[in-house]
């Protein structure tokens, strides 16, 4: 990008208003102060790092979550101005720091455009963090200043020199203020991702202190990447996207588009960085243009002797994967979440700019768009096959909105919003469930065996399946583009109820692929849930209790101890009540991460030795005299250390160890090793657990004390003693309760759990069902092998 006015000092910050109110209606500038509040303010700083390198002065941005929960933003722009500012008669960046709406954007001399939803800029961060520290690294000195609350702490201040340009903030967010002060790593990553997809070139770094996860992100193609990421595991079309990209009016537009061999629109649009996704005027721009272009090259082209319909906007879009992405001045945002681009003057100017390239891309690439114009076509036709099987369907009574399929056990309530529906795995589950519900508000759908894979699935195929059109009944949203009203659902709660092994698994995967991409607004809004039935029934005398899941199993055994056992330890401590509750959860949890890090192919002999040895954090890996000692200890203990190096990542001291026992077993002690959230759970939980290494006496009232060797002797033997007098059913399927045992553990509303479906990340969730669902074999394998060592439940 063409830089712009290259002098960026004091004379450039406009000042709109002071920083009132922020702390007092902070939802008012960054949403909530929950989970999206406190992560907007990490989007606030690095938007401003993002807008200079729009402006063409930054090429790095390194994001860090360091181990308080405070954050570190550092770029290689400019640095924000220190010079004194003329009307406020204090330093530029204190200005920037205090006074809300002030920065060098508003009058477009030298941030042409601008990211961000609210633009209020890092100012709000500032008040609402409890301290914010800033570097400014410009004209050859580093600048310091600290603020608390919004207020300066200390005065500007020149620390040192340096030969570098750019600006260095780190903040804590106000714990008096947000709900819960935790950063998501996965959160962050995804619109850093984002960001460097939209700005093309700079790379952006994030890194997490916590865990020692880190993601670097840099695409030199810009959004043409973008689309390269969305369709790597479907069969493209046409290798390279087609790129257009052009200026008009102050407004920059770039669009990205490719084909491939699915059936479904993959469309994302952006303005000013802002992921539109209730679209705009951005979008229908984009469609209008591109329907017209085809549908002008297909009529001066020899399909046209075949073919004489007119293509439609859904049968050029099938298969499509495409990024729209505007820059104006002054965007203008609508819709309930001010996520649609409102400037009307922008689909004209998308309308134009894509007419035109297309037109001259079709030109000169015929293979290209022969492929393309042989897709649309099939659409179209497979479009009129799929309307003649809906009216065949309607006919027979199976889609009309008056006809309700004969599986259905309808519910009595007609109004939507106290409605639901189980849809449920096979008659004899469904035949349970009929009998077991509550019919004045909960109706039941059995289905049939599995239904179609819809993500390989054309519509005329999809709308030919019995068990779809039954479903696409039920609900009364009807299918497809021409007739699909969200509106119309029937039940505002829809409930896949599917049994806990891998068949049940695989259907409510089919029933999930099936609503996120022909339903998404039933995911959108909230209408979407997993029934959870239990996995326990426990009967103690004439008492019976259901448990949801192994982790409450545990509990529920772990209180029954509490109630009657005693651990004494070898050095008197007695340990109970709570505390003993405590203990035993830390050792499953603690053998939970060693085989964990053993599947790895870290030998377990070494992870409980490496942990016995007073290891409290993994910065004591960094310390010579710790390490030399630790090296000595291993060998004393059978262990073979060899390839002994300083890493570059952090300065750990890195190694190869092997098992004289057990075959000799060798494993690489890395960086990797050391930052892994297993070895960090395990380094606090070692201090309790070692206590019972050298065995215990259990002590049940008056009996006599009971002596065992070590944490898992303790914890077999205590759990086997709870379980006594106990009848403990563990269910397989839905069909092994009767329906009054369906409805107190799964239907009932008072007791259930039930599980809705959201969507976090978009790509993510794109990505994960055509690699999971879709043709493409490789992926899946890929994917099968990099997570085979997280498997802790495999139904063979």
């Amino acid at each position: 990008m063409a830089k712009l006015n290259s002098t960026y000092g004091a004379a450039d910050i406009k000042v709109l208003e002071g920083l009132k109110a922020v702390q007092k209606r902070p939802a008012m500038y960054v949403g909530n102060t929950g989970f999206e509040g406190l992560h907007h303010l990490v989007y606030e700083v690095v938007d401003n790092s993002i807008d200079e390198a729009m402006a063409g002065y930054c090429e790095h941005i390194d994001i860090q979550i360091l181990g308080d929960e405070s954050i570190t933003v550092l770029d290689n722009g400019r640095g924000i101005p220190v010079d004194t500012h003329k009307t406020e008669k204090m330093p530029a960046l204190e200005v920037v720091m205090t006074k809300l709406h002030a920065g060098g954007k508003f009058d477009h001399k030298i941030y042409r455009v601008s990211g961000g939803l609210h633009g209020v800029g890092v100012s709000v961060v500032n008040a609402l963090s409890e301290f914010l520290e800033v570097e400014v690294y410009r004209d050859g000195k580093i600048y310091f200043q600290r603020y608390e609350r919004g207020r300066p702490k200390t005065k500007l201040s020149v620390k040192g020199d340096t030969k570098k340009n750019g600006t260095k903030i780190h903040f804590m967010p106000d714990g008096n203020i947000f709900e819960k002060i935790q950063f998501d790593f996965e959160t962050l990553a995804r619109r850093m991702r984002e960001l460097a997809f939209l700005t093309q070139g700079v790379k952006i770094q994030i890194s997490d202190e916590r865990t020692g996860k880190k993601k670097d992100f840099v695409y030199e193609g810009g959004i043409k990447s973008f689309v390269e990421y969305l369709n790597k595991n479907r069969e493209v079309l046409h290798k390279k996207p087609i790129y257009i990209s052009g200026e008009k009016n102050g407004v920059l537009v770039d669009i990205a588009l490719q084909y491939n061999n699915s059936y479904k629109e993959t469309l994302y649009t952006f303005a000013n960085n802002i992921n539109t996704r209730e679209g705009g005027s951005h979008l229908s721009g984009f469609r209008s243009a591109l329907t017209r272009s085809i549908n002008q090259y297909l009529q001066n082209s020899n399909f046209a002797k075949n073919f004489k319909e007119k293509l439609s906007g859904e049968d050029v879009r099938e298969g499509l994967t495409g990024v729209v992405s505007v820059k104006l001045p002054n965007p203008q945002f609508e819709g309930q979440t001010k996520t649609k681009l409102g400037n009307s003057e922008v689909k004209g100017l998308v309308e134009n700019l894509l007419n035109e390239g297309l037109s001259s891309f079709f030109e000169e690439n015929p293979s290209i768009i022969k492929s393309v114009l042989s897709k649309v076509i099939d659409a179209a036709r497979a479009r009129e096959a799929a309307r003649k099987a809906r009216e065949l369907a309607r006919r027979k009574g199976v889609l009309s909105d008056h006809s309700l399929p004969g599986k259905l056990a309808d519910c009595q309530e007609r109004d939507a919003s106290r409605s639901e529906i189980f849809i449920v795995e096979g008659d004899s589950a469904g035949g349970s469930a009929k009998q077991g519900r509550d019919r004045r508000f909960q109706a039941i759908l059995p289905l049939k065996g599995k239904i179609l894979n819809v993500e390989k699935a054309r519509f005329d195929k999809m709308i030919s399946s019995e068990e779809i059109r039954t479903m696409i009944a039920a609900l009364g949203t009807g299918i497809g583009d021409e007739e699909y009203q969200i509106d119309s659902l029937r039940y505002h709660k829809v409930i896949i109820m599917t049994d806990a092994d891998v068949d049940g698994s695989h259907i409510r995967t089919l029933l999930l692929t099936f609503f996120y991409r022909q339903m998404p607004e039933l995911i959108e809004r909230g209408h979407l849930y997993v029934a959870q039935p239990p996995l326990y029934r426990v009967l103690a005398g004439k008492k019976e209790r259901y448990i949801k899941d192994e982790e409450g199993f545990n509990a529920f055994l772990f209180k029954k101890i509490s109630q009657k056992e005693k651990v004494l330890l070898e050095s008197g401590e007695v340990i109970s009540g709570n505390r003993l509750v405590r203990l035993l959860s830390g050792v499953i949890k603690f053998y939970e991460n060693v085989n964990r890090l053993s599947r790895r192919g870290y030998s377990p002999r070494f992870i409980e030795f490496l942990v016995s040895q007073d290891v409290k954090n993994k910065k004591q890996f960094k310390n010579k005299k710790f390490m030399e000692n630790l090296f000595q200890r291993l060998e004393e203990n059978e262990f073979g250390v060899s390839d002994i190096q300083l890493s570059e990542e952090g300065g750990y001291y890195e190694f190869l160890v092997s098992e004289m026992q057990n075959g000799g077993q060798t494993s690489a002690v890395n960086w990797e090793f050391f930052s892994s959230p297993e070895l960090r759970q395990l380094m606090e939980l070692s201090q309790e657990i070692l206590k019972l290494s050298k065995g215990c006496h259990v002590k049940a009232g008056e009996a006599e004390n009971r002596k065992v060797e070590g944490p898992q002797q303790l914890l077999t033997e205590l759990m086997e003693g709870a379980k006594k007098g106990l009848t403990i059913q563990r269910y397989k399927g839905l069909g092994e309760m009767n329906p009054g045992q369906l409805w107190t553990t799964t239907m009932d509303p008072e007791k259930r759990t039930l599980l809705r479906i959201r969507i976090e990340d978009a790509l993510e969730a794109d990505d994960i069902f055509t690699v999971l669902m879709g043709d493409k074999v490789e992926p899946r394998r890929e994917f099968i092998q990099n997570n085979a060592l997280e498997v802790t439940a495999l139904d063979v």
